[in-house]
């Protein structure tokens, strides 16, 4: 992004912040630190300065309020969920809704792996820092929130350079001691999903539980999928000072993978498929339980120990889509897929202290903790399967062509503090300590040769940020921050892919930082907004080059990404009045800017071409623009909302090839539209209906090219499809 945009930028929202500070009519008296939770209009939140003793002040969030939004949750729909959470880049892998891809600020949607991926405020990445891709998303119909916190959330949370995504599970009603929710939704392609939930609080205790199942053939072919999910949580009151909860989730599926395609199968006929016999799974279990321990009014202790035993399954043929999966003439049978199964088993505890305080006569809030983690990693790969079509892990030689495991053993401290500099600021420095362990081991191919010593990395790293927060009236406030970042090298990046592939003895751990600053509130109760401005530096990129005729993976160079974010929402009908017979009327834009490029090359060998440096090439998959504009209209128990996304072209790797390879695993993606609406509408009390359309144009479009499983090649984005949905709750 251009210097002078930047300007504009900055500038305009000091303008704004100024006009707003005089505007105001009212004096503020803030002798303490007092929990704020800035609401803006319908379906988005900010967070409070703190919660659940992580402290929030200064730091760029979204709170998405799932009761609240028009959208497909039934099959997960993120285009739609995240549509106001600006800068917010989506891969949809498929329909089935069952992985979200997620991003911000230019990074890697690769199952959500750049971000800090939670569920009630634990983990649930298949191993947080070997290997932090995602397989298990919660549907979103058992959700009440999606929190969403950027940068600055390495401080607290650590390690991703994205942030934080947590998933926020309904909870128990507190004032029946049963009540029950259904919601049943058919669809296109034989869509069929059912959500069902009940909950109470009885005196002291309370819990929540739901069941849901979902099941399509899906809108390409070879692209059906089966899958169920159950939850349930209790909670003790066991005095006034205690409190006891836990709660356990087990998610399985199969999903038919269809594969790539070529750029011209693509343009020929984008629904097409050519692997049938394809499959993935991952049964996956994750558990927690926390206790809460208010010392005193000022004092609170909470400490939460989680676990995830999970899987991850295929069997396909995984060869370029340029080689036909057909049957062997001789044999009259197809060739034996390939089986990859990875076993992941993780425990870890976070203990979170928060203490309020006097300081020079002002109320502060310290806020700090420790972590211990310990993750374990089997990775079968490369098994030779059978030659049928179903999804069948057997194998016909028990012996894997790869075998690896890996371990890993976290232990981390931080703390940030509140404090309180006369009415309106406050500044919140604060400091985190990682110690980080990994061990790996097993062979890469069955030869005597293809056995790896075992490694051990022992990395100690230290991240420090500051924070700052002025409010400029009462309902809007003027925030910026700074914090190191980190990403581990992962397990994939320390292992070689073959015995010819070398890699770097010296491999560093990605590393960088955050900066944001913005303005964000609301005026009067017509207007909300955030607009800011952003810089990540992300140091130490992996990637592979050819170095004496051979792979060589190493620290490939830096990428820098800026620019603009912005959401803006406002109720043209309140705007003139406050009661209306003709409803409410919302429009909103979310919008952001990125200028995402790489500035230094790390390569010596050919540093010297400039042909062939990445030096302020654009970063793969990061768009240069994403446009969410929508229109929602509200009157009494009816909703409608349509929304127009508008993303930008991507290159698919570093070097910006434009022209597409003939497997379609590199060369660009054009940019895109895509049109959606959805209603929802509440009767008799306790009964709703809901409906939608998503892509009304039928637009053709792709999200991502995949260079191995699912693909390889490039990955065609849903047509048209419709959802019809009934629920009631009692």
């Amino acid at each position: 992004m251009k210097k002078p945009t930047i300007l504009i930028i900055v500038f305009s929202i000091a303008a704004l912040a100024h006009a707003q500070q005089n505007d105001t009519t009212k004096t503020l008296t803030l002798n303490e630190v007092t929990i704020h939770e800035y609401k803006s209009l319908s379906e988005m939140e900010r967070m409070p300065y703190m919660k659940e003793n992580v402290i929030y002040a200064g730091k760029k969030t979204e709170v998405i309020q799932l009761d609240k939004i028009n959208a497909d949750l039934s099959t997960n729909n993120t285009r739609q969920v995240f549509a106001k959470v600006p800068g917010m880049s989506i891969w949809e892998n498929d329909g089935s809704g069952i992985q979200a891809g997620v991003a911000a600020r230019g990074l890697s949607p690769n199952r959500s792996w750049e971000f800090n991926v939670r569920q009630n405020g634990y983990d649930i990445s298949s191993e947080v820092f070997g290997y932090p891709e995602t397989y298990y998303t919660p549907p979103m119909e058992a959700l009440v929130k999606i929190e969403v916190i950027r940068g600055a959330s390495s401080l607290q949370y650590g390690p991703q350079f994205g942030g934080l995504l947590n998933y926020q599970i309904k909870k128990a009603n507190p004032n029946k001691p049963i009540s029950f929710e259904t919601q049943q939704t058919v669809g296109s392609y034989g869509l069929f999903n059912t959500y069902n939930a009940i909950g109470g609080t009885h005196k002291k205790f309370s819990y929540y539980g739901f069941l849901h199942h979902r099941n399509a053939e899906g809108w390409r072919n070879n692209s059906r999928y089966n899958i169920y999910t159950g939850y349930f949580s209790a909670n003790y009151q066991l005095s006034k000072k205690i409190n006891l909860s836990g709660e356990y989730t087990n998610m399985n599926y199969k999903s038919q993978q269809p594969g790539g395609l070529t750029d011209i199968q693509f343009k020929d006929n984008h629904r097409q498929s050519f692997r049938e016999r394809n499959w993935f799974g991952a049964p996956f279990n994750v558990a927690s339980l926390t206790v809460k321990y208010d010392i005193s009014q000022s004092v609170n202790l909470q400490i939460k120990s989680f676990a995830t035993i999970a899987e991850r399954n295929s069997v396909g043929f995984t060869k370029s889509i340029t080689t036909k999966d057909s049957i062997n003439p001789t044999t009259l049978q197809y060739n034996a897929r390939q089986v990859d199964r990875d076993n992941y088993k993780n425990y870890g505890t976070e203990v979170r202290l928060s203490i309020k305080f006097k300081f020079f006569g002002k109320e502060n809030i310290f806020a700090g903790g420790i972590r211990v983690y310990s993750g374990n990693t089997k990775r079968n790969q490369l098994g030779a399967g059978t030659t049928g079509n179903n999804f069948d892990l057997t194998l016909t030689n028990p012996q894997y062509g790869r075998s690896l495991e890996f371990g890993t053993t976290n232990y981390a401290a931080f703390a940030e503090n509140i404090f309180q500099i006369g009415k309106r600021l406050k500044v919140v420095p604060g400091i985190r300590f990682d110690y980080i362990e990994n061990q790996s081991g097993g062979y890469i191919n069955t030869t005597q040769t293809g056995t790896l010593n075992p490694n051990k990395r022992v990395r100690q790293l230290l991240l420090y940020g500051i924070g700052s927060e002025f409010m400029v009236t009462e309902k809007t406030n003027m925030y910026g921050n700074y914090s190191l970042a980190y990403r581990p090298v992962t397990f994939s990046e320390l292992t070689p892919s073959a015995t010819t592939e070398i890699i770097d003895p010296n491999l560093k751990d990605a590393s960088g930082f955050n900066v944001d600053f913005g303005y964000r509130g609301t005026v009067k109760n017509y207007l909300s907004f955030d607009v800011g401005v952003f810089y990540l530096h992300y140091d130490n990129r992996i990637g592979t080059l050819t170095q004496n005729g051979a792979p060589f993976k190493t620290n490939i160079g830096t990428s820098v990404s800026k620019g603009v974010e912005s959401y803006i929402e406002i109720d043209v009908v309140k705007v003139f009045t406050e009661k209306s017979k003709i409803g409410s009327i919302n429009f909103f834009a979310s919008n952001s800017l990125i200028d995402a490029k790489y500035v230094k090359w790390n390569n010596p060998a050919i540093s010297n071409d400039p042909a062939k440096s990445i030096e302020n090439k654009r970063v793969e998959n990061a768009p240069q623009y994403m446009h969410r504009l929508g229109a929602s209209y509200y009157l009494k128990g009816f909703s409608a909302t349509f929304q127009l996304s508008s993303i930008g072209d991507v290159f698919t790797d570093a070097a910006n090839t434009e022209t597409p390879n003939a497997t379609g695993t590199i060369g660009k993606l054009s940019g895109y539209q895509i049109m959606d609406a959805s209603l929802s509408y509440k009767f008799m009390e306790h009964y709703n209906f809901k409906a939608g359309v998503n892509n009304i144009a039928d637009a053709k479009y792709a999200t991502r090219r995949a260079g191995g499983y699912p693909g390889p090649g490039i990955m065609p984005g849903n047509g048209r499809t419709i959802f019809v949905s009934i629920g009631a709750s009692f």
